[in-house]
């Protein structure tokens, strides 16, 4: 974020136009966050008697990145020589950064006249020099920015022990406003606390608009130049609907939308009366509506949409934000205690899709010249066996408090659903011999099919899992070529295109023909525009955002399947997209 320099000192109204992501109105207190940094600071006033003691804990801090850095340089040595030269430079650069250099007596000075620990005074002077440099008319210094940050980065883990809490110190109704989120960020948001978000960056599928779904909090992203303006503690108002951000808005502005958040929210209570109807078409076929979550903290929301299940459980929120792994016992525990909030309704967990944007610190995982065609998900678990080994131990575990199901990201060849299968039958065995109480019968092993080619072999593929689940988010994203976190593409990412519905339509009736279950878990299953098209393709089952389900159910009651089915597939083949939206508008005016 950039820093608060050349800012009027007289707030007035400022409206900023993104994308909607997030349903609903939230009106509350700005809370800024740093995106950049891979810790959370905290800005905490103190008394001039702490002065002294924050300066002695920033030295502190400068000699243990000193000490961090000094062991790096070892083992430089053992590089070839060219790279063992050119990063000891840049490590050198590092030490002289942190001796007594114009940034730590800068850091030094904002503690003592801004009166704040030593964390935020770190994070407010790199700002600065960052602005300064990023203004020179010179290539090489303004290059030299990430430099400064690795070194700040640095101080800050230094000066919290290397630990990761929650947001910190929230004021009432907080507004996250940020560059962007990362999925460790998200992972640390705490729903009762967060009543909004708003980024600089981002699209409609980015990991920040799914996580807002989920928590069911208002939010948009891509609002240009937001975290420029705002300031902690301002006012702001976030719009979900139409994609607006207002900050320091008028008396009159705060009026009126208190005046649309209430109709909103009585909207929310009519829908919610849909919690405890079945969701049956006119005809009388059954949809089962489930639920994606990434936090166990979204339980709660899932219980109060009415969900007959979970879906899709992200399996990552255990090993984000830590510097070591979770073992089988850790992992169990936080499985078993989603398992049991759920009361017998059914859980399908994925096993860790670590990789692209869900790197993970604990893990080492360094990211490779294109980290979204790399070692990621399934391959990743199946090159490091002790991982997986943990993580399939901890789900027959959890199974055996309720209904699970095991679900593998990016698979790709049958030989990997093979191999897995090979090792849970291993590992059952094993684990029986021992006594240990697991799931009985062994919970169904599925893949998802979120790559082109995995759609394509799906005939194949179908003949060795126990159930399908398309990600339509990755789907579309490789069959297009399309970053759906890059805002400057973000406006060619089209679920509807017809080599993404086809892709669809031939999962769909491979896992037909091979008579196992298929569910689409993907944002498009949270659309209820799209409701029609999905379940006349066959699709039963259908897994989103907690706060979607009512959306959905009310448009599964109005269908009649039978009437849809035959319109639905043959519009999947027409080549013009013009006929397909004209069906998607006349199932939602009917």
């Amino acid at each position: 974020m950039k820093n608060e320099v050349n800012r009027p000192s007289v707030a007035r109204q400022r409206i900023f136009e993104g994308v909607p992501t997030g349903p609903g109105i939230a009106i509350g207190t700005v809370y800024r966050h740093d995106s950049r940094f891979n810790v959370h600071v905290r800005e905490v006033r103190i008394s001039e008697h702490r002065i002294k003691r924050e300066q002695s804990r920033l030295a502190g801090a400068a000699l243990t990145a000193i000490q961090e850095i000094q062991l790096l340089q070892g083992e430089a040595k053992k590089l070839p020589e060219a790279a063992s030269e050119e990063i000891g430079y840049l490590l050198d650069a590092y030490q002289q950064m942190l001796k007594g250099s114009r940034l730590i007596r800068g850091v030094e000075k904002r503690i003592a006249t801004d009166r704040i620990n030593a964390e935020a005074a770190v994070l407010k002077e790199i700002n600065q020099l960052e602005e300064a440099f990023a203004a020179m008319d010179d290539s090489y210094l303004s290059a030299r920015i990430d430099d400064i940050r690795e070194v700040g980065n640095r101080l800050v883990r230094s000066l919290s022990k290397g630990s990761v809490a929650a947001f910190a110190s929230l004021p009432r109704n907080a507004v996250i406003v940020s560059d962007e989120l990362s999925p460790a960020d998200t992972a640390l948001l705490d729903p009762n606390q967060v009543a909004g978000l708003a980024t600089m960056l981002g699209g409609v599928e980015s990991h920040t608009a799914i996580m807002a779904r989920s928590l069911a909090l208002p939010a948009v992203v891509a609002a240009s130049d937001v975290s420029y303006w705002a300031l902690n503690g301002d006012t702001i108002i976030v719009d979900g609907g139409s994609g607006r951000v207002i900050l320091n808005p008028t008396a009159a502005t705060l009026k009126d939308y208190r005046k649309r958040r209430a109709n909103y929210l009585r909207g929310r209570r009519a829908l919610d009366k849909l919690r405890a109807v079945p969701a049956v078409t006119q005809d009388g076929i059954a949809i089962s509506l489930e639920a994606n979550i990434e936090l166990p903290s979204e339980i709660e929301n899932v219980l109060k949409s009415g969900a007959t299940g979970v879906g899709l459980l992200r399996s990552e929120f255990m090993f984000m934000n830590r510097d070591d792994l979770p073992g089988e016992e850790e992992q169990f525990t936080a499985l078993k205690d989603v398992v049991e909030r759920m009361d017998g309704r059914q859980v399908t967990i994925r096993t860790l899709d670590v990789g692209a944007d869900k790197l993970g610190d604990a893990l080492g995982i360094e990211p490779g010249p294109n980290p979204a065609l790399g070692l990621r998900a399934i391959r990743f678990s199946l090159s490091h066996r002790k991982i997986l080994l943990e993580q399939l131990a901890a789900i027959l575990r959890a199974g055996a408090y309720g209904p699970v199901r095991i679900l593998l990201p990016m698979v790709c060849t049958v030989e990997e659903v093979r191999e897995v299968r090979r090792v849970l039958n291993r590992l059952v065995g094993r684990m029986r011999r021992k006594g240990v109480r697991i799931a009985d019968p062994i919970p169904p092993l599925g893949i998802m099919i979120e790559i082109p080619g995995a759609a394509l072999a799906a005939d194949a593929l179908a003949t060795e899992a126990d159930f399908f689940a398309i990600g339509t988010n990755d789907l579309t994203q490789y069959t297009l070529a399309i970053d759906r976190t890059d805002e400057t593409v973000a406006y060619l990412y089209n679920p509807l295109h017809p080599a993404v519905l086809r892709l669809i339509q031939f999962s769909a009736e491979a896992a037909a023909a091979a008579g196992i279950p298929v569910s689409i878990c993907g944002e498009m299953a949270g659309d209820e525009r799209l409701t029609p098209l999905l379940i006349g393709l066959g699709i039963a089952e259908l897994s989103m955002a907690a706060g979607s389900i009512p959306h959905v159910k009310k448009r599964v009651r109005q269908l009649n399947l039978a009437a849809i089915a035959g319109r639905a597939r043959r519009v999947t083949t027409d080549a013009d997209p013009d006929h397909l939206e004209a069906f998607i508008a006349e199932m939602a005016d009917a």
